[in-house]
Parts: structure tokens; sequence; C-alpha cells
């Protein structure tokens, strides 16, 4: 099956080069352009691109307001000229960050990382569901973890946890008063928890449910998770479909 593919950057010549660049993989279908963000949303929400190809600057709407604004989960790979943006991208767990003038070279090493991704997470319901809720032999889990924040480890209580957020190689985790970053990845942490209190709603985003508000249904079918501090996430198809079954 083809991946298809979105260019979103507001000069044409850059358009055009990833264009060129991109017909070294005949697996991926470019289904469109955009030049600006407003157009961008609408196309990633009607088009549903695998693979965006987005710029940081472009006119009226910049590309993390484009992520903010969309529906559709994509996977996103950025192309800018600007560096500083690039642990922001990763925090919203990017694929890549390529640095404008283009090397076709590292452009290949982030499209085919952004391949590998999508074969990696591709996978019926099933597996899936074995992602979500792994079958533990386990009966307990641990009610503590050691978390570092400057020099020091702190000893934290699992159940003040209010939820966790991948970024990059390391995850944020958030409690109601203060935030640490573990140096484990989001799915490592998530074998150490108990499934029926923390549940995944997206591939970086894990909630504690005793701190969750409500799930805000949209009539496109899309949903939206928001906690008690009112910090919102959204919900992926991948984990939409598994909410949707513990609804009574």
């Amino acid at each position: 099956m083809n991946t298809t593919c979105l260019i979103i950057d507001d000069e044409k010549l850059a358009r055009e080069l990833l264009r060129e660049f991109l017909e070294a993989f005949p697996e991926i279908e470019i289904i469109g352009e955009c030049s600006k963000g407003t157009e961008a949303v609408e196309q990633i929400n009607k088009l549903k691109p695998d693979l965006i190809f987005l710029d940081v600057q472009m006119p009226g709407m910049n590309g993390f307001d484009v992520l903010d604004e969309i529906e559709h989960e994509p996977y996103v790979i950025f192309s800018t000229a600007y560096d500083q943006y690039a642990i922001k991208a990763f925090e919203r767990n990017a694929v890549d960050y390529l640095l404008k003038p283009l090397d076709q070279e590292r452009f290949k090493l982030a499209v085919d990382r952004a391949l590998k991704r999508k074969k990696m997470e591709a996978g019926n319901l099933e597996d899936l569901l074995g992602s979500l809720r792994p079958v533990h032999t386990r009966t307990t889990y641990d009610s503590h973890l050691f978390v570092q924040k400057s020099e020091k480890l702190f000893n934290l209580p699992v159940e003040e946890i209010t939820y966790l957020e991948a970024s990059g190689d390391y995850t944020v985790i958030s409690t109601k008063n203060d935030q640490f970053v573990s140096s484990s990845g989001i799915g490592k942490l998530e074998e150490l928890m108990n499934p029926e209190t923390f549940i995944r709603v997206h591939r970086s985003t894990i909630v504690n449910v005793n701190y969750l508000k409500e799930i805000e249904r949209h009539f496109n079918g899309g949903m939206i998770v928001k906690m008690q501090n009112g910090k919102s996430f959204p919900v992926s198809r991948t984990y939409a479909k598994l909410i949707r079954k513990k609804v009574v």
C-alpha cells in the first residue's frame, strides 16, 4: 500500500525540490501541495495524508499552528530554514526536522525513518489492543518511581502522576504541582504502570484516568480528553476505537 503525502511550504522552489527528492520513493504518492497554513489544515483534514512535509514559517499560520488545528494525525517531517524550533518539533512527535537547503542524503534518512515508523505502527486491532493493554503476568505494579530533577532523585508515588508525554527519546512526567524528565521512553514506563489506571490516548501520551475530567467527542468522530487541571490531549484514531469500548 502506498504512503500518501502532502507538501506544505510557502516557497514554490522548496515544494518543487521536495517533489524532485520524493521521486526516489515510488511507494510515496504525493496527493497535494499547500502554500498557506490555513489551506494546509483544510487539506490535511480532507485528504488525510499519511505523511506531511511541513514548513515552520508561513504567512498567517505557522507549522505548529497547523498541527494545533488539524483533526487528522499524519506523520510529520519539518522542512525549514530555522534551527531554533527543533526541540519544539520533536516535542510534537515529529519524525524528523530538516534544515534548508535540503541535503538529499539527509532527506532520504528522514523519509526512511517515516516509512519505518509507519510500518512499525501498522497492524490490526488485536495488535493495537495488545500495545494498549499488554498481557501482564504480574498482578502488582510499581507504586513509586525514582525520577531526577536537577541533581536530586525524587521518590515519586505513581498515583500522583497525572499524565506522561513523549519528548523524543525522553518522557515528561507531570504531577499536579511539578514536572520531571525521565530518560526512559514512554513505552518502557507504560510497562511499569497499571493499565487499568494509566491509558494510552496517543502514541505520545498516557493519562491517569483518576485525573481525567471528561472526554469530548467531535462531530467527525474525533475525541479530546480533558484533564482536571485544564490540560487537553487529542485522542488518535488508533486509541479512539479502544476508548469507545470503555464507554457504558
